[in-house]
């Protein structure tokens, strides 16, 4: 085979649905290249200690909190209460909803919701206080939250413009301990949005500005006895 031949390969098994690595490809006896079908060594650790589920929603809380992310923690029945308290206490008029966001969270408040629309414009949502969405899983180990545009957590630009984000996280089913384990239960060809702490950066002297490109303030409600309901 030549190199041309060889490049071209690559270039056939990187688009293709298969597994790939980067090994020479690989013929059968009837000349077909099988080389997608070798499975890519993971040897890396997976997880960092033991933990059991309680200690795993501990370290969640914890890393969360070190991000600056504002951590509460309810149960289900509690969880109405709670965001209605925290849209409140940010003095928000107006709160953006995906469409499949449970209906009863927002039962116990009165600020005006506003749909994701795909016609907002930028000022439109620059415009809404706050965002409620649900997430798909929560990084015990980094203390990250992930977003994959689901229904219950809407495109990516709406926790994207408003100054304020309100993220569920139902636990224990949505935590996982690590990112090799949270890749497993993602899908990669959904818009995932990774979220560690409110955005923020630092100048030359590190003083902290937060509210560059998304949330200035993001608060994580951990909402336990839920479920996936």
């Amino acid at each position: 085979m030549s190199s041309r031949d060889l490049i071209l390969d690559r270039v056939r098994r990187a688009l293709a649905d298969g597994r790939r690595d980067d090994t020479p490809p690989a013929a059968d006896e009837a000349g077909r290249d099988v080389s997608y079908e070798q499975a890519v060594p993971r040897t890396y650790l997976r997880e960092h200690g033991e933990r059991d589920v309680t200690e795993t929603v501990d370290l969640l809380a914890e890393n969360l909190a070190d991000y600056r992310a504002i951590v509460h923690r309810t149960d289900t029945t509690g969880l109405p209460g709670v965001i209605a308290e925290l849209l409140a206490a940010h003095g928000s008029s107006s709160v953006l909803v995906p469409p499949a966001l449970p209906e009863e969270w927002l039962t116990a408040t009165e600020v005006a919701q506003v749909a994701d629309r795909a016609e907002s414009t930028p000022r439109e949502l620059d415009e809404v206080d706050s965002v409620v969405t649900a997430c798909a899983l929560a990084i015990a180990e980094t203390g990250t939250i992930v977003l994959d545009g689901s229904p219950d957590q809407g495109r990516r630009r709406i926790t994207l413009v408003p100054d304020h984000h309100i993220c569920v996280v139902r636990v224990p089913d949505q935590v996982v301990p690590s990112v090799p384990l949270a890749l497993e239960r993602l899908d990669p060809t959904r818009p995932l949005t990774w979220i560690s702490g409110p955005s923020a950066t630092s100048d030359i002297e590190l003083d902290r500005v937060e509210g560059v490109h998304g949330p200035r303030t993001l608060e994580v409600v951990l909402v336990s006895g839920g479920g996936d309901e």
